[in-house]
């Protein structure tokens, strides 16, 4: 009788088809269903129609077929208790509970938490009624920021170059409800300047392990202009992030936060993933995520040598100490393809082609979020559809290969940014 595992991975994006991708390498892993999955998913293992949300079906569905592990990726399946549904039947599950998931559900929880555990973060005030919230901006000058508390995509943070703007972020969420009950608070605080970092940290609940750092890219435009996104496209490792730093991430952010989390009563096991900004006065939190970033994950996929099912037993098992994750040498990026009109309105269904050519270039792998299959031919279903990933020995290797890559896929309307990684192209890795 086979020992092999049985997985379920939740989601239907870029960060869970590498996910799966990782996964699938595993000698450990005989059987693979992804829920609900996309057009490059069912490559890898078999598709299930079930909703990330639909924690009843998902739970039903894991218990029939003795799913032996739950990989969770979404933020939203993970706040509304996904996890803690899954355990209750007896069934391991990778990701926080419904309560320690609130570090990224709430931002006026985080911000909180935060100031309480000493965390360096912007200066903030949290408003759930609006006319207060206006009269609080009245106060305030430009650039300044404007969130919604709620989970929305990230696309809930408005970042205010005038105080119209400003005005207008506060009025389409909070009288508008353009995020509906995730716009009932607001987080307004202090704009700050410096470059982005996204951290990510494997972590059982007291043991933990950092990933490598990398760069997510929000704005739809280049240089950083337009609408922000759920990300337009990622490089890891940031060449300019020294020991030095990465130490100061650990001692000033990552522990406090997963001390404090166990203090409160409900220890982070998952992966947590502080968004950070290198400002002028330092590093600073700007926000915290409580699952694998989009798409992040498509870059650390490709660089991750331990084998992920490993990890993922041991932050469950609470054993990551005796785990030595290894991660590849050299750089990897991701480059995200999205349809005409996102992040706003946008047609789906249109044909996508070139993506066997694109993959005979050696290094590269892409990553499928919003297609689908008819019949044959594979479609375009979502806003970001796909994310095309490659690694190599410098930065430049890799973003060379990508764009290389890019230049073979095609549907219509396919738009993409074509600066990913040039702010850290010019520091020597």
């Amino acid at each position: 009788m086979s020992s092999g595992k049985t997985i379920l991975v939740v989601g239907s994006g870029g960060r869970e088809h590498a996910l799966a991708w990782k996964l699938a390498q595993s000698l450990r892993v005989e059987k693979l269903y992804i829920a609900p999955g996309n057009g490059g998913t069912k490559l890898l293992g078999e598709n299930v129609p079930i909703v990330a949300t639909y924690i009843e079906k998902l739970t039903a569905f894991a218990v029939e077929r003795r799913v032996d592990c739950v990989v969770v990726g979404p933020d939203d399946a993970l706040a509304l208790g996904l996890i803690d549904v899954l355990r209750a039947k007896g069934i391991p599950a990778f990701g926080p509970t419904k309560a320690a998931a609130e570090i990224e559900a709430s931002k006026v929880f985080s911000k909180q938490f935060m100031a309480e555990a000493g965390i360096p973060t912007a200066e903030f005030k949290t408003f759930s009624d609006y006319e207060a919230a206006k009269k609080y901006l009245a106060s305030r000058s430009a650039p300044i920021v404007v969130k919604a508390s709620g989970l929305a995509l990230g696309k809930g943070v408005f970042v205010c170059e005038t105080m119209s703007e400003a005005e207008e972020a506060l009025q389409r969420i909070m009288a508008e409800k353009m995020f509906g009950a995730a716009g009932a608070e607001v987080v307004i605080e202090e704009y700050l300047d410096g470059q982005e970092i996204s951290l990510h940290v494997f972590s059982d609940g007291v043991s933990y392990s950092l990933f490598p750092t990398a760069q997510d890219h929000k704005p739809i435009g280049e240089n950083d202009t337009g609408s922000n996104t759920g990300g337009m496209g990622t490089i890891a490792p940031l060449p300019w992030v020294t020991a030095e730093m990465l130490v100061e991430f650990e001692k000033r952010i990552v522990a406090p936060a997963l001390i404090g989390m166990k203090a409160k009563g409900y220890p982070f096991a998952g992966c947590l993933y502080p968004g950070l900004k290198m400002s002028s006065g330092g590093v600073k939190t700007l926000e915290f995520n409580a699952r694998f970033g989009d798409p992040e994950t498509q870059s650390y996929m490709r660089l991750l040598k331990t084998d992920l099912l490993d990890i993922v037993e041991a932050c469950i098992e609470g054993t990551l100490e005796n785990v030595n994750i290894e991660w590849n040498p050299g750089f990897a990026c991701c480059v995200i393809l999205c349809s005409k009109g996102y992040p706003g309105s946008y047609e789906k269904g249109k044909e996508i082609t070139g993506i066997e050519e694109a993959e005979k270039i050696p290094g590269v792998v892409v990553f499928h979020a919003g297609t689908k299959l008819e019949g044959e031919k594979l479609v375009t279903s979502g806003g970001r559809v796909l994310g095309v990933t490659a690694i190599g020995k410098t930065l430049k290797e890799a973003l060379d290969k990508a764009y290389q890559a890019v230049g073979k896929i095609h549907f219509e309307g396919m738009y993409y940014r074509k600066d990913i990684g040039a702010k850290s192209l010019r520091y020597r890795p």
